[in-house]
């Protein structure tokens, strides 16, 4: 009867601490953006102009400010003053590899890299013996084809959690293990440690 009980509260837990944990993360999220409304004048503060506050304007705040950003990043002087501003971050210990490293991630999931590897594969690596997952990213050409022979891959080996960085391998294609598993699923994968195991088509908790 315990047994059954505690299966019970723990299948419940499963079902609870996502949710829960999925709406303190939106609600800290929007709290933090209404936050940013601080900025405005007094005057010009919706809560004062309204007379009442209202949940959520400062994620419409925060969507405008970032298109305004993306508007004036793009633009010839917008260029110039964030590669200064870039440049002058990276100068600064700590504050640098934060910044980096959140950039690669970003420029990794926002400017197509990830869509640009071909398939998933398994190859021996750092060693005969011990298999780590890889992404292809096309065939092996040009002089780097004609000093290691015909059939080579160009492939990218993720480092854990941070998929970002990693090392550039060429590898025998007949040293490759290939695997249906999709290249998103395959970062879950790598991302969560080998918690999170895809599973022809759905993920589950690796034991």
């Amino acid at each position: 009867m315990g047994k059954k009980v505690k299966n019970i509260f723990l299948a419940g837990l499963a079902v609870v601490i996502p949710v829960g944990v999925t709406v303190y993360i939106l609600a800290f999220i929007v709290g933090m953006m209404d936050s940013f409304l601080a900025v405005l004048p007094g005057k010009a503060h919706p809560d004062r102009m309204l007379g009442f506050h209202v949940p959520g304007l400062g994620v419409v705040f925060t969507v405008l400010l970032v298109f305004l950003a993306g508007l004036i990043a793009r633009s010839w002087l917008g260029y110039k003053v964030v590669g200064a501003g870039e440049r002058l971050v990276t100068r600064i210990p700590v504050v640098k590899n934060i910044y980096q490293a959140t950039k690669q991630l970003v420029d990794a999931l926002l400017g197509g890299k990830v869509r640009d590897f071909k398939k998933v594969v398994l190859i021996e690596f750092p060693r005969r013996g011990v298999y780590t997952l890889a992404f292809v990213t096309g065939r092996t050409v040009g002089e780097a084809q004609e000093k290691t022979g015909e059939g080579r891959l160009n492939v990218f080996v993720p480092t854990t959690p941070n998929p970002t960085s990693g090392y550039y391998l060429i590898v025998p294609e007949e040293e490759t293990v290939d695997l249906d598993m999709k290249v998103e699923d395959a970062l879950k994968l790598l991302i969560s440690g080998g918690l999170i195991v895809p599973e022809r088509g759905k993920a589950v908790r690796g034991e």
